[in-house]
């Protein structure tokens, strides 16, 4: 049985700094410094994807040289959502995931979109018996 996709996202660019943002784009308009910050910023966006699927949650990032983490929903032992104020207006968050074989955090995602959700997606695969 294929394991299915249940989300799959990038970290949000304005969304989770879009003080950040506004002053690359204002740096872009003046000096046009901010097309490097920018361009660094968006490649590494592209290059960190967070996908959840029915039996375990994957943290891909890299674009040249790749760093694979993941964690099977049955060792999940604890979930983390953290959001700040503003990125609570925006809906976005990180996530932090732990399993029982490791002491610290294993999966740590920045500028999620919809933080909470993965955290149901993933409490809700992880109880069901295998």
């Amino acid at each position: 049985m294929a394991d299915q996709t249940l989300y799959e996202a990038h970290p949000a660019m304005f969304r989770n700094h879009p003080f950040g943002f506004i002053f690359c784009v204002l740096l872009i308009a003046a000096f046009g410094l901010g097309l490097i910050v920018f361009l660094v910023w968006w490649f590494k966006c592209l290059g960190t994807t967070l996908t959840v699927t029915e039996q375990k949650t994957t943290l891909r990032t890299g674009l040249l040289a790749k760093n694979l983490n993941e964690v099977f929903h049955s060792d999940v032992r604890s979930i983390q959502v953290n959001q700040r104020f503003l990125q609570r207006i925006f809906g976005v968050g990180s996530i932090g995931i732990s399993s029982a074989g490791q002491s610290s955090i294993e999966i740590v995602a920045t500028g999620i979109p919809d933080p909470g959700r993965v955290r149901e997606l993933i409490d809700a695969h992880r109880r069901q018996p295998a």
